[in-house]
């Protein structure tokens, strides 16, 4: 791929001989472009457009040129479609030119979806450096773990100094203190270099709290009859929401155009209300595919709570994060059972075996959880691919009121069982960064907002925790690390000296050679494998059969004991791949707790 500038309608557009700058302020009567000149800042009337469009082209400007808008009210405000934003959301805005990378993945074209291994981070905690460039330092050691995509937590714009990436304001901008625009195309540029795809969290649903000036000068963008947790909807379907609805289908495009990235992962699509047609889920998906070049791979995910498998498919979405199989391991391996693991207490077996099988756990049952409503749709007819499954990531782990990973919830051996569960299977697996050798620092919530915010995000972060039976203790309650500390931040990043320790080496070697049988044996099968292909059998109360038929008809066997009680099985057909915790016993096998065995049958079963 060459370098690519993506020319939308916002923000600003290099020409001959300046810049084009563009803004949608259809709550203005007029607006200006300030423009800096060392320590001054000139303001030039742009010129209305109609529909709310303000314009102006400026010669002489260029790459470099730092602006602002002023609105009616002598508010000025950045670019909402900033290229990026070096003195963080408050402050002006740069010109950036697109082209000006020197790309070298020339020869590029992504990897197909059934191939992915996604190894989840966050920038600012991944490294000691918590830059993009750290990130980039550390491509060789994903690469011989076995992974084969990285994804990055949202890196648009966010208020302060840290921050987990979902409280974004400019979703066009790169996050200033994790480098320039070209720090992250050379990480992108790097990571193919390696044979390694780079997908990108972007957050569709809602603006951070702070520093999103859009409610002034553009109403429009929300909704006055959709709201969500964070407040009110973005407005995807009442008046003036075709510019809406452009700014965010051009975010995505830009993403995969300008800086290069496989794909696309879409934070809680749940929390997106849109009455009309055609939805905007179905609307950006296919803009996506129609501007993909032929034998580009470019694979769009999805975080859906709702389980709606209408969505995924070929033209749509490849894949959806399924919490179904996260929620029933997290049960079998740590015990608990409260808030939404309720769904999954009453038998965490069937439970994971369905998500094996048939994607997920919930297809239109009834969710004690929530209120007894029904939740999801059959998704048994599509392929597993079409499922990311994973132990833990940033939502399970950072959840939780001290962000403890489950290292600290479940013993050792019950987490490597788990592991030998997900990461051979065929769904996709994700790792969260720093599992793959038991890293024990917590990923706890931490943000950085201002005055006006930090305190209420502080309490209302305990005052949600207050409601459960461990924190009814003031005391307990106040131990929750404040999310606004730096503290809270700095107890986040990845601790890589203990790597080499016995228990992180041991726990590294398992996941290396998990992912190596998954390489080496399951990916070359997966190819052409379609919906209906697994059948699964409950043994004991925590014994599991799986058999999936693989697109080349071969049978991949799962048999797995994720108790601690022993028990007996027949042995499963085929050619040993993997055993742990196991012993024969005459014609059948013994599986001792947290026991895995995973064999291959040639030829067709599995019928």
């Amino acid at each position: 791929m060459s370098a690519q500038r993506h020319d939308m309608p916002f923000g600003t557009q290099l020409t001959g001989d300046g810049v084009r700058f563009r803004l949608w302020a259809p709550g203005c009567e007029e607006v200006k472009l300030c423009l800096a000149d060392g320590a001054r800042e000139s303001a030039l009337p742009m010129t209305a457009r109609g529909d709310g469009w303000f314009e102006l082209a400026v010669p002489g400007a260029g790459a470099g040129t730092r602006y602002r808008f002023e609105m009616t009210d002598g508010l000025r405000v950045p670019d909402p479609a900033s290229r990026f934003n070096p003195d963080d959301v408050h402050a002006a805005s740069e010109v950036i030119d697109p082209t000006a990378f020197d790309w070298r993945d020339n020869a590029w074209r992504g990897r197909p979806w059934h191939e992915a291994v996604v190894y989840e981070l966050h920038v600012g905690t991944f490294s000691p450096e918590g830059s993009f460039a750290g990130v980039a330092a550390r491509l060789d050691y994903l690469a011989e773990l076995g992974v084969t995509a990285i994804e990055l937590m949202p890196v648009a714009d966010f208020p302060g100094a840290r921050d987990w990436g979902y409280d974004g304001v400019l979703p066009f901008a790169p996050e200033s203190r994790y480098g320039r625009p070209e720090d992250l195309k050379t990480l992108v540029d790097a990571a193919h270099a390696r044979g390694l795809m780079v997908l990108l969290d972007v957050v569709y649903n809602h603006f951070g709290p702070e520093g999103n000036y859009l409610h002034v000068y553009a109403k429009p963008f929300f909704s006055d009859r959709h709201h969500t947790l964070w407040g009110a909807a973005i407005n995807f379907d009442g008046a003036q929401s075709r510019t809406v609805r452009e700014f965010f289908i051009h975010n995505a495009l830009y993403w995969l155009d300008e800086y290069h990235f496989d794909g696309l992962r879409l934070d809680a699509v749940h929390a997106i209300v849109d009455d009309s047609a055609p939805h905007i889920l179905d609307e950006l998906a296919q803009r996506v595919h129609a501007a993909t070049a032929p034998g580009r791979h470019v694979h769009l995910v999805l975080e859906n709570d709702a389980n709606e498998a209408r969505y995924l498919g070929p033209g749509r979405y490849a894949a959806q994060w399924n919490d179904d199989i996260h929620h029933a391991l997290h049960v079998l391996v740590t015990g608990e059972t409260d808030g939404y693991y309720v769904d999954y207490a009453d038998a965490p077996i069937r439970h994971l075996g369905r998500c094996l099988a048939e994607g997920f756990a919930y297809q239109g049952e009834a969710s004690a959880y929530r209120g007894h409503a029904r939740r999801g749709e059959p998704s048994a007819q599509l392929p597993p691919q079409a499922f990311v499954s994973f132990l833990q990531n940033h939502d399970q782990v950072g959840n939780r009121a001290f962000g403890e990973r489950i290292g600290r919830l479940a013993p050792p051996q019950a987490l490597r069982a788990a592991a030998a569960v997900y990461l051979p299977a065929p769904a996709i697996p994700l790792l969260f960064m720093g599992e793959e050798f038991a890293a024990t620092t917590p990923f706890p919530f931490f943000c950085d907002f201002g005055a006006d915010l930090r305190d209420a995000v502080t309490a209302g972060r305990r005052r949600e925790f207050g409601r459960f039976t461990r924190f009814a203790d003031a005391a307990a309650l106040a131990a929750i690390p404040d999310p606004n500390a730096a503290a809270t931040f700095t107890a986040a990043r990845l601790d890589w000296v203990r790597i080499g320790d016995d228990g992180p080496a041991a726990c590294l070697a398992h996941y290396r050679e998990l992912l190596r049988l998954r390489r080496d044996v399951v990916v070359p099968r997966l190819r052409g494998m379609g919906g209906h292909a697994a059948r699964f059998e409950v043994l004991a109360p925590h014994g599991l059969a799986v058999a999936w038929r693989l697109g080349d008809g071969s049978t991949l066997r799962l048999l797995a004991n994720l108790g601690t009680a022993s028990l007996h099985a027949a042995a499963p057909a085929g050619t040993p791949l993997f055993a742990m915790a196991t012993e024969a016993s005459g014609d059948g096998i013994v599986l001792g707790p947290w026991a895995v065995v995973w064999t291959l049958e040639d030829g067709e079963g599995c019928a």
